[in-house]
């Protein structure tokens, strides 16, 4: 039997130029605000987001820290343009767990930049506002991306 695979909630379209992916796609995962410096993540988790033991898997959780981290540094105002990252290190630590079929929300912070790098802080809660995770990274800007106007986004 096919369970059916995750939907990304919605976000009014074109809200968030270059914000979607084909791995958001993928595990149900949509942008809900994006600013310079803080992004949020929200998932609306279902069957296919579950481990063995019934609740949200740990790595949809690590995912989420993961990108609303990079989100909250590669903010960009001009439509027509967009900045990029890698990741290199991240870390998480679980301090609860998820039920499915429950909203979850990460909330990304930079909290230093340089030239080359930005580091970032990101929290996970449920629907309820209960702390579920929380992260910090480091990311490394890709070319032209540490320039807050960015590159061409056909680029």
């Amino acid at each position: 039997m096919d369970t059916p695979g995750p939907t990304a909630p919605t976000a009014s379209p074109g809200a968030f130029p270059h914000s979607a992916s084909p791995y958001h796609a993928h595990l149900g995962i949509a942008v809900a605000e994006w600013r310079d410096g803080y992004a949020r993540l929200v998932c609306d988790t279902a069957a296919p987001h579950a481990n063995r033991s019934g609740i949200v898997h740990g790595g949809l959780v690590l995912s989420m820290i993961d990108q609303a981290a990079a989100f909250s540094g590669l903010f960009c105002p001009d439509p027509d343009r967009v900045r990029r990252a890698v990741t290199l290190d991240l870390d998480c630590r679980f301090t609860g767990q998820a039920a499915i079929g429950t909203r979850l929300s990460a909330e990304g912070r930079v909290v230093a930049a340089g030239r080359n790098v930005f580091f970032a802080r990101t929290e996970v809660f449920d629907a309820a506002g209960t702390l579920v995770a929380f992260g910090a990274s480091t990311h490394r800007y890709r070319a032209g991306s540490a320039d807050p106007e960015g590159v061409p986004a056909s680029g």
